[in-house]
């Protein structure tokens, strides 16, 4: 039997084999294949073999047939080892094969997450069953090693273990020692003379840290953070007329314990420029002047990279509008390093004008195709206009039932003027179904149960049913809403609403309200992001009060309605009365935010009025003004400002709005540190009456929180102003029984300052706050003063 030896490597095949069977060509002859003959398999079988294997039987074989065999079977990194015989005229292949995977583990890894981990291992075919490579291995070894470096963890180690068992297989391990990440010591910019190292590292991600770093993790080094610096760094100079500024260089040292990092740019500023002149060229498809309109740079401008590139972007918008939704504008500019100009061309290439012959959702299985259609502000057919995908996608946003969407357009094979949209749409919960548990300071423990299905039967309607049970308050509420009752996008909500409800007293201060509504109203587009509602409600209410009660409780609910008395004995009287009303609604709404929970831009802006109609048993108006705005700057910093004003006023022979109309200040909703609803007015026994306005200002800086808790928990600080006051119709006494007023006054405005988090919990929305008031007024023997509560907190849902 003769034998060729062939070599491991399967890339250096050829070659090894050249030196190392040199004797074995000379004494090997070629031969007429009649059979093959697999040993040393165990695992592969041999028809995979002889799939792999490039010589049939009738083929003649040498020296060069059986290298070229050699590299295709160990390209297929099944063996370890391999050899060619003959046996006669059969070609004997002798494999020893690689061992297979019985066991993986890893251990010790926190900074990447054990999901990550095992989808790559199994990308690199290190896994249960497969077969194992050493070279793999080493090569994920020195990756996951690499990936921590870039993560700042230079002290870290990867170790593969590897243990063989019977049966050709091994136990492969890696255990990973992260260490802790370097962090930032120092960040010296070399080179620069017209502004100070603060001044440049102000916008940098990577930094020394400071209070809030063990938040926002800013003193950590990464090569992500530090590429996004330099680039922020080129901008920082090229935004501020520096044209020619180049980095030169940049090192990153790192002190022996691998603990602190040192990272040192060095740049050439060059000069400022300013704009010579600015021209258009390229092929105009819309009036030259449209485009010139939109250029935001003029001569004698100082150069900003920033506003080309705001040029460019609002004239492609522009092109758009006219189907042109991939036109392409660059800004050029040509640099006169003697007279410090710089002359720039707008270059415009508009493509191809671009229908949509398709808009496809994928990924939304329980709601039905049309619902999502008649969100769309870009229709099928017509031109691509990237403003009105945009405007569809934040149209799908809103919609409570869903969770995330994305959208990209695909070009149509063969047709360079068509393309579909595509909509990637992930299903949130529409429906709710169980019990909640409540809290607050002043309402106490409330218990409920309830129902609420946004996306009923895949239509998109809404039917949502609340039971609330507490010492203060007993509710009912059932609505049901169709959201585009006609094709004009009208939206219809049906409401039945039951409250028993006991005003914020004492035990001595005996008044409760019982309510009975039904109500019906419409909301109309008027135009992108806003709408009008009008409706109408009925409402039968009865008011109870005893000799006990306050002096407002008891002016009115004799003054007003169908009053009635009822003797109950040794506990006197219990004077009531009963008001039947019939009111018009009327309103109007806009609303740009980009999400509907915890959202980070946009504002919703809201005005509305209700009115009793004449002839009613009371006879009174209502209106209230919202306004909420989200402005994000920075890296993940977020401003919120959210302001309301309310006014009621009575009319006819009415003496004032109904008590159960009145609003009240202080507490989570308004001005935070003082007891809920005790700001304003008080009865005659010290409690809560409420007034007929309203004035809430809430000013808050939302603080950065981490990536992975982002989407459930906010925390602010804040800043609240606001009061409530009553302008008529109620009278009011001190402690003395002096007459006494509670007009609007701007010195009246209760203010306070604080640290609020917002936490979405599964029991509901969390919110905690501890405020300092800034001018609450003490108790004396006259007035009752300001209650004050510094932590405050509130748990559950609104029902909306």
């Amino acid at each position: 039997m003769k034998i060729l030896r062939v070599a491991r490597c399967a890339v250096l095949c050829a070659a090894a084999s050249l030196g190392s069977t040199a004797q074995a060509q000379a004494a090997f002859e070629p031969f007429v294949v009649r059979n093959f003959r697999v040993d040393g398999a165990q695992r592969i079988s041999e028809g995979t073999i002889y799939n792999y294997l490039p010589i049939n039987i009738g083929d003649t074989v040498d020296v060069r047939r059986l290298r070229e065999a050699s590299r295709a079977l160990f390209d297929t990194a099944f063996f370890q080892d391999l050899e060619f015989r003959r046996d006669g005229d059969t070609l004997v292949i002798v494999v020893l094969e690689r061992p297979s995977i019985l066991e993986f583990t890893f251990d010790g890894n926190k900074d990447i997450k054990d999901e990550d981990l095992e989808r790559v291992l199994t990308e690199n075919g290190l896994a249960v069953g497969k077969t194992f490579d050493r070279s793999t291995l080493d090569q994920l070894t020195q990756s996951l090693t690499d990936e921590y470096y870039g993560r700042g963890k230079y002290a870290a180690k990867v170790t593969p273990t590897v243990e063989p068992v019977e049966d050709n297989r091994v136990r492969v391990s890696i255990q990973i020692e992260e260490g802790d990440r370097a962090k930032i010591r120092q960040v010296n910019i070399v080179g620069n003379t017209s502004f100070e190292d603060e001044e440049i590292l102000q916008d940098f991600e990577l930094s020394t840290g400071n209070w809030l770093s063990f938040i926002r993790k800013n003193d950590r080094y990464s090569r992500e953070a530090l590429e996004g610096d330099l680039e922020r760094l080129r901008s920082f100079y090229m935004d501020r007329g520096f044209a020619d500024f180049r980095a030169d260089d940049v090192q990153v040292a790192i002190s022996p314990d691998k603990r602190d990092i040192f990272v040192t740019i060095s740049i050439t500023e060059g000069d400022r420029y300013t704009i010579a002149d600015v021209k258009l060229a390229g092929e105009m498809v819309v009036p030259a002047e449209d485009l010139r309109a939109l250029i935001l740079t003029q001569p004698g401008e100082t150069f900003s990279q920033a506003v080309l590139t705001q040029s460019e972007q609002l004239m492609a918008a522009r092109l758009g509008l006219d189907g042109y939704a991939f036109a392409e504008i660059r800004a050029v500019p040509e640099l006169d390093p003697e007279t410090k100009q710089a002359s720039i061309t707008f270059f415009v290439d508009p493509r191809n004008r671009v229908y949509v012959r398709r808009i496809n959702f994928n990924g939304a299985d329980n709601v039905n195709d049309e619902v999502f259609r008649r969100e769309m502000r870009q229709l099928e057919g017509g031109y691509l206009s990237n403003a009105l995908v945009d405007r569809s996608e934040l149209a799908l946003r809103q919609l409570p039932f869903i969770e995330d969407v994305e959208h990209e357009t695909t070009p149509v094979a063969g047709s360079p003027d068509l393309v579909d949209v595509e909509f990637e749409i992930e299903e949130g919960l529409p429906g709710q179904f169980g019990g909640s548990l409540g809290y607050s300071e002043t309402f106490g423990v409330t218990l409920g149960g309830n129902f609420i299905h946004s996306n009923f039967l895949g239509t998109g309607r809404t039917v949502a049913l609340d039971l609330r049970g507490g010492e203060y308050q007993k509710v009912f509420d059932a609505r049901y809403t169709d959201p585009y009752r006609n094709i004009d996008g009208v939206t219809r909500t049906i409401s039945l609403t039951y409250q028993d409800f006991k005003q914020f007293t004492y035990s001595a201060s005996d008044f409760s309200t019982t309510t009975i509504s039904a109500g019906m109203n419409w909301r109309y587009p008027i135009a992108n992001l806003q709408r009008v509602t009008l409706g109408f409600a009925y409402q039968d209410a009865e008011l109870l009060t005893s000799d006990f009660s306050s002096t407002q409780a008891l002016d009115w609910v004799t003054q007003n309605g169908d009053s009635f008395t009822v003797p109950s004995g040794i506990f006197g009287n219990f004077i009531g009365t009963r008001v039947k009303s019939f009111d018009l609604v009327a309103g109007w709404d806009y609303s740009s935010l980009n999400a509907a929970m915890f959202p980070t831009a946009g504002a919703r802006m809201s005005a509305a009025l209700n009115a009793s109609v004449p002839g009613s048993d009371v006879e009174y108006y209502v209106a209230n003004l919202n306004f909420v705005k989200y402005v994000p700057f920075g890296r993940r910093w977020l401003f919120r400002f959210n302001s309301e004003l309310s006014y009621g006023e009575a009319y006819g022979e009415t003496t004032a709005i109904p008590p159960y109309r009145n609003r009240y200040g202080g507490g989570p909703g308004s001005v935070r540190g003082f007891k809920e609803s005790y700001l304003g007015p008080r009865d005659s026994l010290g409690n809560p009456y409420g007034g007929n306005m309203l004035f809430a200002n809430q000013f808050e800086l939302v603080i950065p929180t981490p990536e992975k808790i982002a989407g459930s928990t906010r925390m602010s600080l804040f800043f609240d102003v606001g009061g409530v006051f009553s302008t008529g119709g109620v009278r009011f006494f001190d402690k003395l029984g002096d007459p006494i007023d509670y007009d609007f006054d701007y010195d009246r405005l209760k203010k306070s300052v604080g640290l609020g988090v917002e936490w979405l919990a599964p029991l509901g929305l969390l919110r905690f706050s501890y405020a300092m008031p800034l001018n609450e007024d003490d108790p004396t023997d006259r007035f009752f003063g300001d209650e004050v509560e510094r932590f405050q907190f509130s748990i559950g849902n609104a029902f909306q």
